[in-house]
């Protein structure tokens, strides 16, 4: 479906892509890192923009101390894959200055973020979101896939790709004349803007 464990989980994803993930203590930078990526997502998702780019700024920085462009080419498609669920296109520009660096999986990865490719992911929340985010840029999206969105950012608690799921569903019932749906669908965007 979407996000792989190894993009999804931020300190799996430096220890792995250090070759650190068993032994001795992890070096600062990696532990700093996948705390700064974590933080970066869970503000993200909050709403918390400001915040969420400090956390991801600090977590590149980072990252970019080990010189190596296949971790933060890493990083930078967590990033990319949380503005895609949170319906938030772009071409990962983040990543695509550091795909000279990016292993093949990684490249795959982001051409199946544009909507370009296919990937079989994981069946946890993030995953499942961002593969009903694909599809909605594809074109591809129907209303079970846009409820399911729904509920999966709903039952998380992340507010911005809730507040853009249902944007998406407020509009699909305006378009189709169904005003009592899109006040309902208004009044619980109010209820979380509020």
């Amino acid at each position: 479906m979407a996000l792989p464990a190894r993009f999804r989980d931020s300190l799996a994803l430096i220890l792995i892509a250090s070759g650190c993930a068993s032994g001795p203590q992890a070096p600062d930078w990696q532990s700093s890192a996948a705390q700064a990526l974590q933080s970066f997502q869970r503000l993200y998702f909050a709403g918390e923009t400001a915040l969420a780019e400090a956390e991801f700024k600090s977590a590149r920085t980072e990252l970019a101390r080990t010189g190596r462009a296949d971790v933060v080419a890493r990083a930078e498609l967590v990033r990319c894959a949380a503005r895609t669920a949170s319906l938030e296109f772009d071409d990962c520009p983040g990543f695509e200055a550091l795909r000279y660096g990016a292993r093949p999986e990684e490249v795959e990865y982001a051409q199946y973020l544009l909507g370009k490719g296919s990937h079989r992911g994981d069946n946890d929340p993030l995953s499942r979101l961002v593969a009903h985010a694909v599809s909605l840029r594809k074109g591809t999206v129907d209303p079970a896939g846009i409820a399911a969105a729904v509920g999966i950012a709903s039952e998380q608690g992340w507010r911005r790709p809730l507040l853009a799921w249902l944007g998406v569903q407020e509009k699909r019932a305006s378009d189709a004349g169904d005003s009592e749906t899109a006040a309902r669908i208004r009044r619980r965007i109010d209820l979380i803007s509020g």
